[in-house]
């Protein structure tokens, strides 16, 4: 028997932008109609989907490995071809020239993160850019040397903080505050990160936090942490990984002071690939702020000078340090543009309906399979973008094994949470109805 869900009538974002919701069945009938209806769903055509056992697997971890671009071999190609016919040559005469390749995706690139371009740079990988801006703004001092961040975060971010105090000469058992949840609770609460910086507010230089948690999925408050970071005369930085291309982000007018994030989640720029880099306006013609420079963000009508003492081009694209690695940014090019031709707005939409219809049906799915063991540990929205994270009982990976065996590409996080994220350029209202059959049949 067919229930139906009566939803809100509206979602509520943090900046105030409300989208209509919907109201659920949980039938192939609900599920094709809403595809049908939906503007974006021609995007599905222009991505490889896994397959399995010859049909299109559901994929729902874009959150961990974007899908493949179609676009993305012949923009390889082009590069290849340059690179064959013209030598050294491509970097002035080739279909893209790739001396000015980083300039080619920033436009867009702003667009993913609410920035203007001059703020954004794409180079590097994630971690190697964190550990460039922390050089510039995390600047301690004897009496202002602490960085709060979030108790758990993602290894990286743990490793970068831990080595960046240490390279200070400072005890990471003194200088790093970690917030952690309430006994009992997945998630931060908000009032408790401000509260942790008014807390440490005559010692505070870094707060620094994810915007996205990657193991709840739990969306964090980067305006209001911003400004509360501020308020203490700290300095506020932003781990985008799970966030760019998943979440609504203002950067430039949340005031955040530097950010990064990677292009190969939600981005879909392939394994490995470039990573992007922000650094607000205000800083943009600051020579004084200390960097680790390197020839390519060196001033541009002047780089091939080769002339000693360092001047920046002004912007984030004075953080740079190498030249850009072009065909991993070709890929991410040809990705940016799909995010341009989609439209920010209509994609966060999408995923929040997708999402809530993702949760509508599992919660279907436990009131009818009682062998079911799962709680949703992500916070309602809008502490919420694409990502569900399910807290898994006893029977946790036998469930996950269920789920691949029968054609779910999902994500399994030790010690027992299934990741899924069903994300709008790619994801169907089907691949969500079909998941909740799949995870129904469970008889295990």
């Amino acid at each position: 028997m067919t229930r139906i869900m009566q939803k809100l009538t509206y979602f509520e974002t943090q900046n105030g932008i409300t989208f209509a919701a919907m109201n659920f069945e949980n039938s192939i009938s609900f599920a094709k109609h809403s595809d049908e209806k939906d503007e974006l769903r021609h995007f599905r055509d222009e991505f490889f989907i896994p397959q399995h056992n010859g049909k299109p697997c559901h994929y729902f971890t874009g959150n961990s490995l974007g899908l493949q671009p179609k676009a993305a071999e012949n923009a390889l190609r082009t590069e290849l071809e340059d690179w064959k016919n013209l030598g050294v040559e491509g970097h002035f005469r080739g279909t893209n020239p790739w001396m000015y390749y980083h300039k080619f995706v920033s436009d867009h690139a702003a667009l993913i993160v609410g920035a203007k371009p001059i703020e954004v740079v794409v180079m590097n990988q994630l971690t190697s850019n964190l550990h460039f801006l922390f050089v510039s703004f995390y600047r301690p001092t004897s009496k202002r040397f602490k960085i709060i961040m979030e108790a758990g975060a993602f290894p990286s971010d743990m490793y970068l903080v831990e080595s960046q105090v240490k390279f200070h000469g400072l005890n990471p058992g003194e200088a790093i505050v970690e917030v952690k949840p309430r006994s009992g609770e997945q998630g931060l609460r908000h009032k408790d990160i401000l509260q942790a910086i008014e807390d440490h507010k005559d010692e505070v230089a870094l707060v620094f936090f994810s915007g996205v948690q990657y193991y709840t999925g739990q969306v964090f408050n980067i305006r209001e942490i911003t400004l509360k970071a501020h308020a203490c005369g700290a300095i506020a930085g932003f781990d985008l990984a799970h966030a760019a291309g998943n979440i609504e982000l203002h950067l430039h007018e949340w005031g955040v002071d530097f950010a990064a994030w990677c292009s190969y989640k939600y981005l879909n720029s392939g394994p490995g690939s470039v990573a992007g880099a922000f650094v607000h306006e205000r800083y943009a013609s600051d020579t004084s702020l200390p960097r680790f420079s390197g020839w390519w963000g060196h001033n541009e009508s002047e780089r091939f000078k080769m002339l000693k003492g360092y001047i920046p081009e002004p912007g984030a694209a004075g953080w740079q340090v190498s030249n850009a690695p072009v065909l991993s940014m070709a890929v991410h090019k040809v990705s940016l543009e799909i995010f341009a031709r989609a439209g920010m707005e209509k994609l966060f939409a999408k995923g929040k309906q997708l999402n809530a219809y993702l949760t509508y049906v599992i919660k279907e799915a436990l009131i009818s399979n009682p062998k079911i063991q799962l709680q949703i540990i992500t916070p309602e929205m809008p502490e919420r973008g694409c990502q569900l994270s399910l807290l898994t009982g006893d029977n946790g990976k036998q469930l996950f094994d269920h789920l691949a065996n029968n054609g779910v590409i999902a994500d399994w996080r030790h010690p027992n949470v299934i990741r899924m994220a069903p994300v709008p350029l790619y994801n169907s209202f089907e691949d969500v109805y079909q998941f909740g059959q799949i995870l129904q049949s469970y008889n295990e």
